[in-house]
């Protein structure tokens, strides 16, 4: 083993490493290979960079935009009709004909686009004929993974894989090469779905009707156990406050559904409506979190306590910091971005227009050049120069605390009484700080000072609190505990019920700007004027508090809200509403069009009139030309993160050919299959494939298996295509986990699946095609000799 072999093996084994873990993003760590080849010479310049430019790649996400101008034509409406029209009522029929159509769309269309496009009429057909949608959505994801086998273009690894052998001076396969093989593990797959998977499938009683579709969400996402009432008394010190001054959403995770006053109900009230004596507020979230926060007005002031607050002073400093341009801080939430933890400071305020906003500051995102006011220790605020976050420190003195801040109103002492119920609680506990914007500045207990104590601090009885914060928020906190829970609230119910406040079942879209964003930060009331009931992940609701919560691709999510804002969200990109609302039907007038111009793109790689990536650079173009997309669309229906994956990796091939690597693991393969002939070797490289695909993107995977097939078949004196195809069939054919594929995790939320589940149908299914491909390959791609 030479030395460059050993670094690229070195390079390829981290990069498996950082794909499994996923500690890094996978298209960041195909940047990371790149620039690791590139800076230890085992590629030149140019070929570090040829993958943008390659044709597979270009091919790849022309195609995206191809799909995407077929889906926004209106191509699913028609579809959804149509298999309406074909599958009648049973199960058997509609698993077929659902499956038959995402695997010949897949066969032209991105297979994640074509799920996204097929989801929400697969929901609806299961709610009119009674099916569960479990039934029929992992049939779905399958059959676009299937379909994709057909053709050239159907999936990124067939691209990948016909490239590679034109890179090392092979025919390319053309675009159908792969129908006849694929076209038979499609049928074959399909046909054992229907027989025989579908009684592996989770079964869910299926909705009947709009009043009892809206109970069975109800129940699925356990609300009704999560609804209660808080009665306002007529002399409650929240009288005359807004509903924002109140913080009872906020403070408590409830999300406020209905007012009720004089017997009459406004659903989703307004931040800005002002309490009244005996109003009912309808709520819905734990009622054991919103008693915690009632514990809290225990709390007494003590009006005079100068002496604790000089001692305090004398250890505690405030600085203002200027947040650097290039801080990985920059575009966190001031509560997710850890200053008590990296530089063991809190955060007090941020000057923003003019002035510092010191209320509401938790889901407040940083940006470059914020100025943030800084308290902690004096040794530690001493030492924030040296943390490369900051661009400029300036610590402040008394004079000018007083002036912009207002310090010394904003300090006051507070008394835990001996037997409160907050003795032996944590500060953790508290959404004080959250919520209040109350900070604990220090503690005071049998004459010894704890300054700036961290969340693990245990209260006790007859503790001095130094509190930092405003004056009128403990009166809220003390208006919240005369609030009366009635927790009996059946016949209250029916404004969930009614025409005014709906419930709605949706999924994020595959390239929604929300994944990986926490509903918190989203504030889905401020942003779309509706409320994330719950969220469905991995085959049951997740827990109570949402806010902290970072959405995911696949999960299902209940939201909540007036009729009319929720059928806004059709129109919305980052959604695939999957109950309908009685939305008008999409603008199909276009489709045709779109259709056309899909089958030019085919027709003319057919003919041999253009390669398929001018083909397809060429059509998507024309579909914005002609309006079935604009270019924004376009743009936004790239999967970037897939192109820069590809592009990434593609290096590693070359550097792997070049040094000698892919000849050396394909020398061990011979070692451990050689002697057994061309065949098992085949089904040996088909087999590793098929595996890897539950750890590594399958496009990566290609990329690393090609050369290494190439190699293989070169020593034992074959052309490589048939050892080719079936990697192809083996990269495609991701079934056995919701993470071998998008796919397969787009449907898992709305299907309700668990892991389990895909392992069930899966495993089974990858095996069929593996025994169809391996039958099947001597008879359409039989072994010949390599040429000379």
């Amino acid at each position: 083993m030479t030395f460059e072999i050993a670094l690229v093996l070195g390079i390829l084994a981290i990069s498996l490493i950082l794909f499994v873990s996923e500690v890094i993003r996978m298209d960041l760590v195909a940047l990371l290979v790149l620039c690791a080849l590139a800076v230890t010479g085992l590629v030149t310049t140019t070929q570090a960079f040829a993958g943008f430019s390659n044709s597979a790649v270009i091919t790849v996400w022309a195609m995206f935009i191809l799909s995407a101008g077929l889906t926004r034509t209106g191509i699913a409406d028609i579809i959804g009709r149509q298999v309406m029209r074909l599958a009648g009522r049973r199960e058997i029929s509609m698993i077929v004909v659902i499956m038959i159509t995402a695997a010949v769309l897949s066969a032209f269309m991105n297979n994640i686009g074509v799920a996204a496009l097929m989801l929400p009429v697969v929901v609806e057909v299961a709610r009119r004929t009674r099916i569960p949608p479990s039934r029929l959505l992992m049939p779905l994801a399958y059959a676009t993974l299937l379909g994709g086998l057909m053709t050239m273009i159907g999936t990124p690894p067939n691209l990948l894989i016909s490239e590679s052998l034109t890179q090392n001076g092979y025919e390319s396969f053309s675009l159908f090469d792969f129908t006849p093989l694929g076209g038979a593990v499609m049928v074959i797959g399909v046909a054992f779905i229907a027989l025989f998977g579908r009684f592996l499938l989770p079964t869910i009683k299926p909705d009947r009707g709009r009043q009892q579709s809206q109970r069975s969400l109800r129940n699925r996402y356990k609300l009704q156990e999560r609804t209660f009432m808080l009665r306002v008394p007529m002399d409650s010190i929240l009288v005359g406050k807004t509903l924002s001054q109140t913080r009872i959403g906020s403070s408590t995770g409830l999300i406020i559904l209905a007012l009720t006053r004089n017997g009459r109900s406004e659903t989703l009230p307004g931040r800005q409506t002002v309490l009244r004596g005996d109003d009912g507020i309808l709520v819905q979230g734990r009622v054991d979190q919103f008693k915690e926060l009632q514990r809290w007005s225990d709390l007494v002031i003590e009006r005079e306590a100068p002496v604790l607050k000089s001692m305090v002073a004398a250890k505690i400093a405030y600085a203002e910091v200027d947040l650097a341009e290039g801080s990985p801080l920059v575009g966190e939430l001031v509560r997710h971005a850890g200053f008590r933890t990296r530089f063991n400071i809190s955060v007090v305020g941020i000057y923003r227009r003019n002035t510092y906003r010191l209320t509401n500051l938790a889901y407040v995102p940083l940006r470059s050049g914020d100025r943030i006011l800084v308290q902690g220790e004096v040794e530690e605020i001493a030492e924030l120069d040296k943390f490369a976050d900051f661009s400029d420190v300036r610590l402040l003195t008394g004079e000018q605390l007083s002036d912009q801040y207002n310090a010394d109103e904003r300090m006051f002492v507070v008394r835990l009484p001996k037997f409160s119920g907050l003795a032996e609680a944590t500060l953790e506990k508290s959404r004080l700080a959250d919520v209040f914007d109350f900070r604990v500045v220090a503690v005071f207990r049998d004459g010894i000072l704890k300054v700036m104590p961290r969340g693990d601090e245990v209260l006790e009885g007859g503790d001095l609190l130094l509190i930092e914060g405003q004056h009128e928020d403990l009166d809220v906190l003390r208006g919240l505990q005369e609030l009366d829970v009635e927790t009996k609230v059946t016949a209250n119910l029916g404004a969930l019920q009614s025409e005014r406040l709906t419930l709605m079942d949706a999924t994020l879209d595959p390239h929604s700007s929300l994944a990986g964003r926490s509903v918190g930060e989203l504030n889905f009331r401020e942003r779309y004027g509706i409320e994330l009931a719950g969220i469905w992940r991995e085959g049951g609701p997740i827990g109570m508090e949402l806010a902290e919560e970072r959405l995911q691709i696949g999960d299902a999510l209940l939201l909540l809200g007036p009729r009319d804002r929720l059928q806004l969200l059709s129109d919305d990109a980052d959604f695939l509403i999957l109950t309908p609302l009685g939305q008008a039907p999409p603008d199909t007038r276009r489709a045709p069009l779109a259709a056309l111009i899909m089958l030019a793109v085919v027709l003319s790689v057919m003919a041999g009139y253009a390669h398929i990536s001018i083909a397809a650079v060429v059509g998507g173009t024309i579909m914005v030309l002609t309006g079935c997309l604009t270019m924004e669309q376009a743009y936004r229906a790239i999967d970037w993160r897939s192109i820069f994956l590809i592009a990434g990796m593609l290096p590693l091939g070359t550097a792997m050919q070049d040094s000698g690597t892919a000849a050396y693991l394909a020398d061990q393969v011979m070692l451990l299959l050689g002697d057994a002939g061309p065949w098992p070797v085949i089904a040996g490289l088909y087999v590793l494939t098929a595996m890897g695909t539950m750890i590594i993107p399958t496009a990566a995977l290609v990329v690393l298996m090609a050369p290494i097939v190439l190699s293989a078949m070169g020593e034992m004196g074959l052309a490589p295509e048939t050892a080719m195809m079936a990697v192809a069939m083996a990269a495609s054919a991701s079934f056995t986990s919701p993470i071998s594929h998008p796919a397969n995790i787009l449907v898992m939320g709305p299907g309700g699946y668990r892991f389990v589940d895909y392992i069930k149908v899966g495993v089974p299914l990858t095996i069929v095609v593996f025994i169809t491909v391996m039958v099947l390959l001597p008879i359409l791609w039989p072994l010949v000799p390599a040429s000379p």
